[in-house]
């Protein structure tokens, strides 16, 4: 099996539609790279400020990773 890591950053604000924002930052083939990103990324301006909002998720390439559908919110 191989993996990928995928680096995200949420950062909620009432403001925003839904109150959330996510951002994918980047795919990595390890997780010390997708670390590496995290560590840039923090350095940049909104992101220095929110530093608690990124995720390093683990998955599998050419697997289905969302399999029930979707919900609308309105």
């Amino acid at each position: 099996m191989e993996f990928v890591y995928l680096l995200w950053h949420t950062h909620s604000d009432g403001a925003l539609l839904y109150n959330e924002d996510g951002k994918l930052i980047g795919v990595y083939n390890s997780k010390e790279n997708a670390e590496e990103a995290q560590s840039r990324a923090e350095q940049l301006n909104g992101f220095k400020d929110h530093r608690e909002g990124f995720e390093i998720s683990r998955n599998e390439v050419d697997k289905d990773e969302w399999t029930s559908g979707f919900v609308s919110f309105t």
